[in-house]
């Protein structure tokens, strides 16, 4: 039996007696181990710039010289999907010459509850 958990058993007592005596368990802080078994499972991390709704009717008349005003200003963070879920946001850097992400918030809490 998981020491976390009480019974009562057929003594004759109710148990509270035991339980007020028992320590409240310290809050983990590390990965439950259910998590190692999905850490070799791969996913697709993407950023996205920024979104815009147009018509089909517009998006017909783009040619390859059209300009498509996006949702987002230049310089505000960007969004970090996970499996095209959102996650968090991010800025793009460039390390030894290739795109990188440096992350300004990523909610890390919400990928554990996922495999819970």
């Amino acid at each position: 039996m998981d020491h976390f958990f009480a019974s009562d058993a057929d003594d004759g007592t109710d148990g509270d007696d035991e339980l007020a005596n028992v320590p409240a368990a310290p809050l983990r802080q590390d990965k439950p181990r259910h998590l190692a078994l999905f850490s070799r499972i791969p996913v697709t991390l993407t950023l996205e710039v920024a979104s815009v709704e147009i018509s089909l009717a517009e998006l017909i008349n783009v040619g390859s010289d059209s300009v498509i005003e996006l949702d987002k200003l230049a310089g505000e963070p960007l969004d970090v999907k996970v499996n095209g879920v959102l996650f968090g946001s991010a800025e793009v850097v460039v390390v030894n010459d290739k795109y990188a992400l440096r992350l300004i918030d990523f909610n890390n809490q919400q990928l554990a509850e996922l495999v819970q």
